[in-house]
């Protein structure tokens, strides 16, 4: 009876359209660790699109900004980057004290560190400074981010939960994200933090939504509603909407999540995935 209810919720579920929120602009999303001492082959991406510009980056998400913005300047300068620029707050109300026009003034590039993802949505989330960053992603330019600030690019993100219990029902929680992609579902440290099951979980939950798992060294570059990727490792694509029954919405959280026809991608450097037709697309 449970099983056959089930199956009815989920066929009436419907595959949302994957869409996002300024086509023209491109969004550069990295799985965490990126490459800072070799090739630097995603920071050189990122850099290459500051293009005579300004480069913001947000250390908003971490606890240690005084470290982690020398370093990625550090970078960023031996890149070829001239101007550069440091946003970061600990309260929402700091941003009403900040002289945003001028910090972002011909900015081209906005890059988000890692951290806590909830630091990132909670801190900037309805101040004036998404209002800028939102605008420099309407007309053209870039929005990148690693880690927790790759979480933070789609609808929905995930935060929390032990990786070793990754398959259990009630070891995650979701939060919005800032949507700069729709009907998206982002996850990072994919591979290395082994955390199919929450994304698996996510999408259960979410059956019209894309989840997208991101392994460290690696990044997926989105423009024109697809996206390429670029790194050492792999992207996971789960696709839920052939999906025909899970036990997520009834089973206590301690009992290892059931889900069934769950369509999976693994793609690596250069395949492209069209977020739209949700297909692999041929290299041939």
């Amino acid at each position: 009876m449970f099983m056959e209810s089930a199956k009815k919720k989920i066929r009436r579920s419907e595959a949302r359209h994957v869409k996002v929120l300024h086509p023209h602009g491109t969004l550069i999303i990295i799985g965490g660790r990126e490459d800072k001492t070799g090739e630097k082959r995603i920071l050189k991406e990122i850099a290459a699109r500051v293009n005579g510009g300004k480069l913001i980056v947000i250390t908003a998400a971490s606890e240690v900004p005084e470290e982690v913005f020398p370093e990625y300047r550090e970078i960023f300068k031996k890149l070829g980057v001239k101007k550069i620029e440091h946003f970061h707050c600990n309260q929402p109300e700091e941003v009403r004290n900040m002289d945003l026009q001028k910090m972002f003034d011909k900015a081209k590039v906005v890059f988000f560190t890692g951290g806590d993802q909830l630091k990132l949505t909670s801190k900037l989330g309805g101040t004036l400074v998404m209002d800028y960053i939102i605008d420099v992603f309407k007309k053209g330019g870039t929005l990148a981010g690693t880690s927790a600030g790759a979480s933070v690019m789609g609808e929905i993100m995930l935060v929390g939960g032990e990786n070793a219990e990754s398959h259990k029902v009630g070891n995650w929680m979701m939060a919005p994200g800032m949507r700069f992609v729709e009907s998206l579902i982002i996850d990072q440290h994919f591979a290395q933090r082994g955390r199919i099951g929450r994304l698996l979980g996510a999408v259960a939950l979410n059956p019209g939504v894309l989840g997208i798992g991101i392994d460290e060294g690696t990044a997926i570059i989105v423009e024109n509603e697809k996206f390429r990727i670029m790194g050492e490792n792999a992207v996971y694509v789960l696709d839920g909407r052939g999906v025909t029954y899970t036990n997520i919405s009834e089973a206590s959280a301690d009992q290892t999540m059931s889900i069934h026809d769950v369509k999976l991608h693994v793609l690596s450097e250069p395949e492209v995935f069209d977020l739209k037709k949700r297909t692999a697309l041929s290299l041939s």
